[in-house]
């Protein structure tokens, strides 16, 4: 297929540029894959459309504040968004990135300076940390939340979406976005759950670049997602091949947990825990092995999670549902409404 079969007329509008209020406040689209049929509902109802027995897959990244400003030797400013690393280097986009030349070096705070060991292309560059005390504390001191460049507001003294950019579950440290359909739930809206006997379980995959990198090539066959490490801890494993054996459905909310227990299941034919590298792009051709209904969000043109949700519900019928979702005005994206495929 060719990524322009993925794409829509979006009015600027309708991109949310503020989380609701009320975190389970927004709207969802339910989308019924065998009629074809979709209604528009609240979140709230969610729990309504879950069945005892069935085992609802979270992802429990934790995002931490990825984005950190600060200026040259020579006193310009730079912005840097931290994208993949471990210890003191890490691969990172950087604004202006033009001027920043392997040994030029980035100040940050009194007790955190990076510098610039090679340039990596497309504005990535390769940073070097020397912190004075645990480098990951003071990130998450100085630094603040990666918003996609979509969400356009005023930089502010006060990191207003250092909590409501994370879900409630969040848990495990590493991810540079949210999972975004994880964002809609609360304590009560999972006591409901918990309620109607559905089993809660998570994994964790720490969302990166890759999950958002744009598709460069017009067939959607030759785009390959970057690979990212998901965890899978035993009893998480046991309870979905037990959902498995007995034909009870697994519910994945999001497309990164439904990128891991895919990836985990098609890999080893069962599900197995342990720490996995999920080196799988789905699109069209795909059979889903694990997921039997999926909860995302709306997601942008031409991009390879729109692609993962139109293999999930098919094509023409994810393609009409995003079409009703722009007449009716549905919020789109990070901090937008939902969408329960089923």
């Amino acid at each position: 297929m060719l990524i322009s079969e993925f794409d829509y007329e979006l009015p600027p509008e309708l991109i949310a540029q503020e989380p609701l209020a009320d975190r389970a406040g927004s709207r969802m689209l339910a989308v019924d894959r065998r009629s074809g049929d979709f209604s528009d509902e609240e979140f709230t109802v969610f729990p309504q459309f879950l069945h005892s027995g069935d085992v609802l897959v979270l992802n429990n990244t934790k995002v931490f504040p990825a984005r950190l400003f600060g200026r040259t030797d020579s006193g310009a400013n730079v912005e840097i968004f931290l994208v993949a690393g471990r210890g003191e280097t890490w691969e990172a986009l950087a604004r202006p990135a033009r001027r920043l030349r392997a040994g030029k070096e980035i100040v940050f705070s009194d007790k955190l300076i990076g510098e610039v060991t090679e340039k990596a292309g497309d504005g990535k560059l390769l940073l070097r940390f020397k912190a004075q005390g645990d480098l990951d504390a003071i990130i998450d001191a100085i630094g603040k939340t990666p918003l996609p460049p979509y969400i356009k507001r005023a930089a502010s003294s006060i990191d207003t979406d250092r909590e409501r950019y994370q879900t409630v579950f969040a848990t495990n440290r590493g991810a540079i976005a949210a999972p975004t359909a994880g964002l809609h739930f609360t304590p009560d809206v999972l006591d409901t759950i918990n309620d109607k006997g559905v089993t809660v379980a998570e994994v964790t995959l720490h969302v990166g670049y890759g999950t958002f990198e744009p598709v460069r090539v017009d067939d959607v066959g030759e785009h390959r997602v970057s690979p990212e490490i998901y965890m899978i801890d035993p009893s998480t494993a046991d309870v979905l091949n037990d959902a498995k054996a007995n034909g009870r459905r697994i519910v994945a909310v999001g497309t990164t947990t439904t990128r891991a227990v895919e990836h985990n299941v098609t890999t080893h034919g069962r599900f197995t825990a342990g720490k996995h590298k999920a080196d799988l792009t789905i699109s069209a051709g795909y059979r889903f092995h694990a997921v039997d209904a999926l909860l995302t969000n709306f997601h942008l043109p031409r991009s390879s999670l729109l692609v993962l949700v139109s293999t999930f519900g098919g094509h023409q019928l994810i393609m009409k549902a995003y079409q009703h979702a722009v007449s009716e005005r549905y919020r789109f994206y990070s901090y937008g409404d939902c969408m329960f495929i089923y």
